[in-house]
C-alpha cells in the first residue's frame, strides 16, 4: 500500500552534506511506490497572467515503457538517483554521538511530511521524471531507490538546477529555450549566450501588439493553442542571436559591449517592425503551418532574418515612416518568392522541397539577399 495512505510523515536514514549551508543536500533511499506520493512533476506551463510555471519535460512513453521492462527483471540495478527538490517542512535531525559526522557527511533521520489527498506534496522532481513515473507502474513496489534532495521551495532555484543537471543532456532545445529567461543565476556561458534571445522570443510570442503573437510554439504550448502556433521557437532564438552576435546583423548596434548593456526596447521594436512588414508583404503566406508556407519553415524564418539585417542596415526603424518604408524594400523582391506554390528560380527547387538544412537555408538566404541588392541596384 502506498506511504501517503498509511502514515502522515515519512522517516528515512538520510545523510547531509552541507554543500551550500541555505540549501543542505540529502541523500536517502526512497521505495519504488513512494517517489510518487511525495514528489510532483513540475511539468512546463503558463500561468493566465502569461507566466511560466514548472521547468520539466512532458512525458514520454516508449522511454518509460523500457525502464519498466528493466526494472521488472529480478537483476536490475539502478544505481542513478532521483533528484528532488524538499519543500522547507521537511526536517532532519542529526545522530546522536561523536560518529555522526566525519567533516563531509552527517548521519541522521529526515522527516518528510506527507500530504492529505488533493494537497500539495512536500518535493518536485528536478531530474529523473521518466524514471520516477516508471518507478511508480514497475511491479517491484518495494524496490529501493536512491534518492539525492536539496532543500528549496523556490521554482526559480529548482529550474536553476534543472538546467545545469541536465546540460551535457540531451535536453528538448525548445525546453531549455523556453526555461533560461527564468533563471536569474549566472549560467554556464553556452546557456548564457541564448538567455537574451530567448527572452526577446518570449515577448514575440505573448504580446499582443508582436506580429508573431502566438504563432511561436514554445514547450508550455497548450493544445487549445498548438494549432495556431506555426513557429519553432528555436528557430526564431537562432535569428535573434546570429543578428544580435554578428557585427554585421542589424541587431548588434543595440549591444553597448563597453558598458554590457543591451537596448531590448529598441530590438523588440525593430523585430516588431520588421516581420510585421513580411507578414503585411506575404499575407497568404503569413500564419500557416510550414508543410502549407515555407515562410512559417525554419528555412522561411532564418532567411528572411538574413534578410531582415540588410534592409534593417539601409532602414531605421525608429523613424516614423519605417513601416512603410520596409513594406517598400519587401516589395522588391515579393514577386520572387515562392513560399506556397511553385518554384524557385535559380535554386531549381518547388516550394515544399525548402528543407530546414543548412544547404538549403544558406541557399535560400543568399538568393534573397542577392534579389533584393539586385532590384535596388536597378532603382538607382
Amino acid at each position: 500500500m502506498p506511504a501517503a495512505a498509511t502514515m502522515k510523515e515519512l522517516t528515512r536514514r538520510a545523510l547531509q552534506i552541507d554543500q551550500a549551508g541555505r540549501y543542505p543536500l540529502f541523500l536517502f533511499a526512497l521505495r519504488a511506490d513512494e517517489i510518487l506520493d511525495v514528489a510532483d512533476i513540475s511539468r512546463v506551463s503558463r500561468d493566465e497572467a502569461g507566466n511560466l510555471i514548472g521547468y520539466q519535460r512532458p512525458e514520454v512513453r516508449r522511454h518509460i515503457e523500457e525502464i519498466i521492462d528493466y526494472l521488472n527483471n529480478g537483476d536490475a540495478i539502478f544505481p542513478n538517483p532521483i533528484i528532488l527538490a524538499l519543500s522547507s517542512r521537511a526536517k532532519f535531525r542529526s545522530s546522536r554521538g561523536p560518529g555522526a559526522g566525519d567533516g563531509l557527511a552527517t548521519a541522521g533521520n529526515l522527516t518528510i511530511p506527507l500530504p492529505q489527498p488533493g494537497k500539495p506534496k512536500p518535493a518536485w522532481i528536478v531530474d529523473g521524471q521518466q524514471r520516477a513515473i516508471a518507478l511508480a507502474r514497475t511491479q517491484r513496489r518495494d524496490y529501493p531507490v536512491p534518492v539525492t534532495a536539496f532543500v528549496a521551495d523556490s521554482v526559480n532555484l529548482q529550474r536553476d538546477q534543472f538546467l545545469r543537471v541536465n546540460n551535457t543532456r540531451p535536453l528538448p532545445r525548445g525546453l531549455v529555450t523556453e526555461l533560461l529567461p527564468e533563471v536569474d543565476s549566472p549560467l554556464p556561458p553556452r546557456l548564457a549566450m541564448r538567455k537574451a534571445p530567448s527572452a526577446l522570443c518570449d515577448v514575440l510570442n505573448n504580446d499582443k501588439a508582436s506580429p508573431m503573437y502566438g504563432l511561436i510554439k514554445r514547450a508550455s504550448t497548450t493544445k487549445d493553442r498548438a494549432s495556431r502556433a506555426v513557429i519553432t521557437d528555436t528557430v526564431v532564438v537562432d535569428m535573434i542571436s546570429e543578428s544580435l552576435t554578428s557585427s554585421s546583423g542589424c541587431l548588434f548596434p543595440y549591444r553597448d559591449m563597453r558598458r554590457n548593456e543591451t537596448d531590448f526596447d529598441g530590438i523588440l521594436h525593430a523585430l516588431f517592425t520588421y516581420w510585421a512588414a513580411v507578414r503585411d508583404v506575404f499575407p497568404d503566406a503569413w500564419g500557416k503551418p510550414a508543410s502549407k508556407s515555407r515562410l512559417m519553415h525554419s528555412a522561411g524564418i532564418r532567411s528572411m532574418g538574413r534578410l531582415m539585417d540588410r534592409v534593417l542596415g539601409i532602414v531605421d526603424p525608429r523613424t516614423p515612416n519605417a513601416p512603410e518604408t520596409i513594406r517598400q524594400h519587401l516589395a522588391l523582391i515579393a514577386p520572387h518568392c515562392r513560399w506556397t506554390s511553385g518554384t524557385w528560380n535559380d535554386l531549381g527547387l518547388r516550394w515544399n522541397e525548402i528543407e530546414s538544412v543548412p544547404r538549403h537555408i544558406q541557399e535560400l538566404s543568399s538568393h534573397l539577399i542577392r534579389l533584393y541588392l539586385n532590384a535596388r541596384a536597378e532603382l538607382t
